[in-house]
C-alpha cells in the first residue's frame, strides 16, 4: 500500500468515526434553542431574534458578550465529557468498521457539540440544516475541518478561514455547498481528514489498543479532564474569533450576491 492509499484510509476511517458521533442522541446543537438559551442573560430580546435570524455579528453583539458565552460552554461541555456519561450508546446497533469502542464515538460526539455552540455563537450558520439521519457532505467537511483546528492542524485553519469568507461575502445562511465537496475547499477537507485519521484512530484500528494513542487513551480510561479538552476547544475559540465573520456589526451589503462557492 502506497503512502497516499494508507493516509486516505486512515481519512476514511476518522470519517466514519465523525459520522458515528454525529447520529449520537444529543450531539446535533439546534442553533436557534442553543443561541436564545446562551444570550438570554446578556441580550435584549430584539437582539436575540435578529441573532437567531442572522447572526450574532449582525445583531452587533458586542464580542466580551460572545467570549462569555463561549467560555460559558467550553466549561459546560468540558465538565460533561470528563466522565463520558451524557451521551447514550451507538443507536441501532451502528456497526464500526473495525473495532471502535463506543466511547471513542461519544467523545468525538462532544467535540461536535463545543464545535457547534462554538460556531453558532460566533456567527456560523446552521450546519445541520435538516433532520436526516445522515448528514450531508458539505458539513461532514466542515466538521472535519472544526476538528481538525481543534488538533491544531495547520491547513485546518485555513481552510476555515476560506469558508468564513465565502460566507462573509455572500452574507450566506448556509454552507457553500460546492466548495466543501466538489471545489477548492476539498482537497484541503481530504489532507485534513488523513492527517486526522493517522494521527488518532490509525493504531486504534489496526490493534485495537486505544491505551497506543494517548488523547483517546486517556478518555477511553475516564481520565480526560482540563489536559485535553478544554485547550482543544479554547484552540477552536481563538481561531474562530480571529475571522471577520464575528466582528459586531459585520455584514456585507446585500447588493448583487455572487457565488462564493466558485471563488478560488
Amino acid at each position: 500500500m502506497t503512502e497516499t492509499q494508507e493516509i486516505e484510509n486512515a481519512g476514511s476511517n476518522f470519517t466514519q468515526v465523525l459520522d458515528a458521533a454525529a447520529k449520537l442522541p444529543g450531539v446535533r446543537i439546534n442553533r436557534a434553542t442553543y443561541l436564545r438559551t446562551a444570550l438570554k442573560r446578556h441580550c435584549t430580546e430584539e437582539q436575540i431574534a435578529r441573532a437567531i435570524a442572522d447572526s450574532p455579528a449582525a445583531a452587533g453583539i458586542p464580542l466580551k458578550v460572545i467570549a462569555d458565552v463561549a467560555n460559558t460552554s467550553i466549561a459546560y461541555e468540558t465538565s460533561k465529557v470528563t466522565g463520558l456519561s451524557t451521551l447514550a450508546g451507538i443507536p441501532g446497533g451502528l456497526a464500526m468498521i473495525g473495532t471502535v469502542p463506543a466511547d471513542l464515538v461519544q467523545y468525538m460526539g462532544h467535540m461536535l457539540r463545543i464545535a457547534q455552540k462554538l460556531a453558532y455563537v460566533y456567527s456560523w450558520p446552521d450546519l445541520f440544516a435538516d433532520d436526516d439521519e445522515e448528514i450531508d457532505e458539505a458539513t461532514e467537511s466542515m466538521l472535519i475541518l472544526f476538528v481538525g483546528v481543534m488538533f491544531g492542524v495547520q491547513i485546518a485553519q485555513g481552510g476555515v478561514a476560506r469558508v468564513a469568507g465565502m460566507i462573509a461575502a455572500n452574507v450566506a445562511k448556509k454552507l457553500p455547498q460546492k466548495a466543501l465537496t466538489k471545489g477548492v475547499i476539498f482537497p484541503i477537507v481530504k489532507k485534513v481528514a488523513g492527517y486526522l485519521g493517522v494521527n488518532m484512530t490509525k493504531k486504534l484500528f489496526a490493534s485495537g489498543i486505544a491505551k497506543a494513542i494517548p488523547i483517546v487513551g486517556a478518555a477511553l480510561s475516564g481520565g480526560l479532564t482540563l489536559g485535553t479538552f478544554l485547550p482543544m476547544s479554547k484552540r477552536l475559540q481563538k481561531h474562530l474569533a480571529s475571522l471577520e465573520l464575528t466582528k459586531p456589526g459585520h455584514r456585507t451589503e446585500e447588493v448583487e450576491i455572487i457565488d462564493a462557492e466558485l471563488i478560488g
